[in-house]
């Protein structure tokens, strides 16, 4: 007879990968063990083995679980009826506010996703081409004649929004709502008018 699934499986399971999330970001991926995860998660060894094969399995779920997420939420903002200039706005807050609560997430996404075989690996990246699609078509549409000759500069000041985004949670993780809001009012405002204009 086959085993039933409880009531509170993908409470565990995110709460498994919560935690583990947590020790391959401060231990990471290579040096943490089923052992320091279990103790995360305030669980057996074998409790964590009726949900995941191992430490790879781990890693791909929370990677896939979280670019999937955040594409899902980025890709789907409601843009409808503003300007290019408040697109950016709106999709640059929309980001950072969705980065807020997974620094962990973060960093394993940073430094775990190379140990995972390479079609996975593809398609976590394409979450993340996904998102900057996304991006990048919201920053050309603020100067199409600046960017439809010049791919190369659209990329470069696709990925240094990306760059100023990703690198918050170094300095100021614990940051609230408000906070990531003002920031990303500044990362708005210093792509659309520099220095000079802030």
């Amino acid at each position: 007879m086959a085993r039933t699934i409880a009531k509170d499986h993908d409470h565990k399971r995110a709460q498994i990968l919560k935690a583990a999330a947590k020790v391959f970001a401060t231990e990471g991926f290579d040096r943490a063990s089923m052992t320091q995860l279990a103790r995360e998660c305030g669980i057996s060894k074998a409790n964590i083995y009726h949900y995941y094969d191992g430490k790879d399995a781990i890693l791909f779920d929370i990677l896939d679980s979280y670019l999937r997420n955040l594409r899902d939420r980025v890709i789907g903002i409601d843009v409808a009826g503003l300007t290019p200039e408040q697109r950016l706005q709106r999709t640059v807050c929309e980001i950072l506010l969705a980065y807020q609560g997974a620094d962990h997430e973060h960093q394993v996404q940073i430094s775990g996703m190379s140990a995972l075989p390479p079609e996975q690996q593809k398609l976590l990246r394409g979450y993340q081409r996904d998102m900057v699609t996304c991006l990048s078509d919201t920053i050309r549409a603020i100067a199409p004649q600046v960017f439809d000759d010049d791919t190369g500069k659209l990329r470069a000041t696709t990925m240094s929004v990306f760059g100023m985004l990703n690198w918050y949670y170094m300095w100021n993780s614990g940051a609230g709502s408000q906070a990531r809001d003002d920031y990303a009012r500044l990362v708005s405002d210093l792509t659309l008018r520099g220095v000079a204009g802030l």
